[in-house]
């Protein structure tokens, strides 16, 4: 199995907070290094402090504190079988139902999870975190089955077997990248008691025309030490440089603060500390805005929210001294740590936090200032963010592409470098052109297509009848087509609140203009007012004649045979004259219409759509009154008088030419 280490929690899990473990002798010395923040060398000390003692409570709380180290070093194989060691082992600390389930969840085993979440819960009703916790198994869940469009690619060329983490371009060009790293070339050659790795120096590597990058390199000893240097950041002219240094001192206990040095030929320039809080504050994870004027940065200073915060210095000029450290408020920092800020050119600051709700230890989140002063704070959900942590983006320029860290499965090393991009959304239409009275194809249709911006695209249908067009996004479409002989077919289609490419398949029907074409007309039994719900065929009937200008038709109204024939023609003259008055009185030219009532004249001949609605009818039967009463059933004779119950629209002409409308 692979160990992973973190190497960043060097410049977050600095100083010790309590744990409620007992001081005894037997893990004096181990208890003193996990104060210390040696966590990784703690490990083996509590391993052998283990076997020197018998008493059940301290060797449950020797493998609770073993698991608390692997849970600091991001190690969390290691941390879910320690701590469920260390709940067997009957240890009363309630944190650890919490910290097991934050391990299952890194190790996407959801349902257990949630489980000892639940238990963590009844234990600690006052907690929110166990709440939060299933809350983001769930989401982990649905966000892995149902995935944003952004495409992420391990970095080959910038990750090693070590840790690689916290890009930063380190110009406009966008071809030079820092890094921090811990690989073998590292200045501090010791290992760290904190992760076990190589102390952290800043690399970097350039893109040359063919699109390779160089083998990495450090940058010189200005700035590179026997200490922990990293997290670099760099105005847009790439002559100022932002980074964090961690320095440790005989008791192994670490303070970090922000470093600034100015470009000097091809080197840089001895850096100076920007001050803020004490000598053992952690101070960290620079990030330096557009106009160089705000310094958004990682500490845990007082009055902060919880654990590490993000706060931010502002300046009056480039040239200025800084002022007093700001907390960026409730909205964006939490009782957990918020790390990484990163502040995009458009004001928009992204971030890593393990508190917010997310998928698993660090997620990525990024944060809208609003006209009030608050942030709106959104997840960047999978795969951008994993069950592991992920941390430290960075964009090129105002494109929706650049690099991220993550410590998660499949990398090269510990933490990785990895590339994103969203790639754009590509609508694509499909479609057929298709006589609706015989369903055959129709190949050589006109096929226009309309746009809501304004754009207009014209094709004609191929012999197979198909058509394609491709669809620009948060647009509406209509699609007209036309053929002599038919009337005009029509389609809509819309790209708006889509955020996922999409292949759109229509089939366009068009009406030949020579057969006759019912209308789905409801009137009440031996009246002819049109009933509300005949307003939608009525509607795509003026739809049909705004989109056919020059033809002429006629309302034929038809009955079933009782009644006398004489009623029944009366009784469908007026039918049919409804729905030429309806059409007058929504702007048809009279002169286009006419009417006639056929009452029971001109029984339904069964054609491929009625067949296939009624099973007990064939294409080409007609239902005269012999017919029907030969039907089997008194159902099925009632079916067929409600099909001769029709009124349909005929083509009679097809060169009216339009009269011009004047305004009063």
């Amino acid at each position: 199995m692979k160990i992973v280490f973190n190497l960043t929690l060097i410049f977050f899990y600095i100083l010790f907070s309590n744990t409620g473990f007992a001081q005894k002798s037997v893990t004096e010395k181990a208890d003193e290094t996990f104060q210390a923040g040696g966590y990784f060398l703690a490990i083996d000390q509590y391993k052998q402090a283990y076997g020197k003692t018998k008493d059940k409570v301290i060797r449950a709380q020797i493998v609770y504190n073993v698991a608390v180290c692997y849970r600091k070093i991001n190690n969390y194989r290691q941390a879910e079988i320690w701590f469920r060691k260390a709940i067997k082992k009957n240890h009363t600390n309630p944190l650890m139902y919490l910290y097991y389930a934050d391990a299952l969840k890194i190790n996407q085993k959801y349902e257990e999870a949630i489980e000892n979440y639940e238990k963590y819960s009844k234990l600690v009703p006052d907690d929110p975190q166990g709440e939060h916790g299933v809350e983001s198994c769930k989401l982990a869940q649905e966000w892995e089955a149902n995935p944003t469009r952004y495409k992420v690619e391990n970095m080959a060329y910038f990750n090693s077997r070590q840790s690689d983490f916290s890009p930063a371009y380190a110009r406009d060009g966008y071809d030079v990248i820092f890094f921090t790293s811990s690989r073998e070339e590292a200045t501090g050659n010791e290992i760290q008691n904190v992760t076990g790795e190589s102390f952290c120096d800043i690399f970097y590597s350039r893109e040359d025309r063919k699109g390779k990058w160089s083998i990495p390199l450090p940058l010189g000893e200005n700035i590179n030490t026997k200490d922990d240097e990293g997290m670099p950041s760099l105005n847009n002219k790439g002559n100022i440089l932002y980074f964090t240094r961690c320095a440790a001192n005989d008791e192994e206990k670490f303070g970090c603060q922000i470093y600034s040095a100015n470009k000097q030929g091809v080197d840089w320039a001895v850096p100076k500390a920007i001050t803020v809080g004490s000598d053992t504050s952690v101070v960290a994870h620079p990030s330096i805005s557009k106009d160089e004027l705000t310094l958004y940065f990682t500490a845990n200073l007082k009055g902060g929210k919880g654990g590490k915060d993000i706060w931010r210095i502002k300046r009056e000029s480039a040239a200025g001294e800084w002022g007093k450290p700001e907390n960026l408020g409730s909205d964006i920092n939490t009782p957990g740590d918020e790390m990484f800020p990163y502040i995009h050119a458009d004001g928009t600051l992204y971030f890593s936090s393990n508190y917010h709700l997310g998928m698993g230890g660090l997620d990525i989140f990024f944060a809208i200032p609003q006209n009030d002063g608050s942030w709106l704070v959104e997840n960047m959900k999978y795969p951008i963010n994993s069950p592991a942590d992920d941390f430290g983006i960075i964009f090129e320029g105002e494109k929706e592409r650049g690099y991220f860290s993550s410590n998660r499965d499949g990398g090269r090393g510990s933490d990785d470098i990895y590339q994103f991009s969203l790639p754009p959304m590509e609508f694509s239409l499909i479609g057929r052109v298709i006589n609706e009275y015989d369903e055959k194809v129709i190949s050589n249709a006109n096929v226009k297509l309309i746009g809501s911006d304004g754009s207009t695209l014209e094709q004609v249908s191929e012999e197979d009848g198909t058509f394609h067009f491709t669809l620009k996004p948060n647009t509406d479409y209509r699609i007209i087509t036309r053929k002599g002989g038919f009337l005009a077919g029509k389609g809509k289609e819309t790209t708006k609140g889509l955020d996922i490419s999409k292949e759109f398949r229509t089939d366009i029907f068009m009406s030949p203009d020579n057969v006759s074409i019912e209308l789905e007309i409801f009137y009440d039994l031996g009246k002819w007012d049109l009933r509300p719900e005949s307003l939608i065929a009525l509607e795509d009937l003026v739809e049909t004649l705004n989109d056919n200008p020059n033809i002429t038709i006629e309302l034929g109204s038809h009955t079933d045979y009782r009644s006398s024939s004489e009623y029944n023609r009366e009784l469908s003259q007026k039918r049919a004259q409804s729905v030429v008055d309806f059409l007058i009185d929504y702007g048809i030219d009279e002169d286009r219409l006419s009417s006639k009532g056929y009452g029971e004249d001109q029984p339904k001949v069964v054609d491929m759509k009625t067949a296939r609605k009624y099973d007990f009818l064939k294409e080409g039967d007609v239902l005269t009154e012999q017919f029907i009463n030969s039907l089997p059933t008194e159902e099925q004779r009632e079916k067929a008088n409600q099909i001769n119950r029709r009124t349909e629209f005929r083509v009679t002409g097809t060169d009216y030419v339009p009269k011009i409308k004047r305004r009063n």
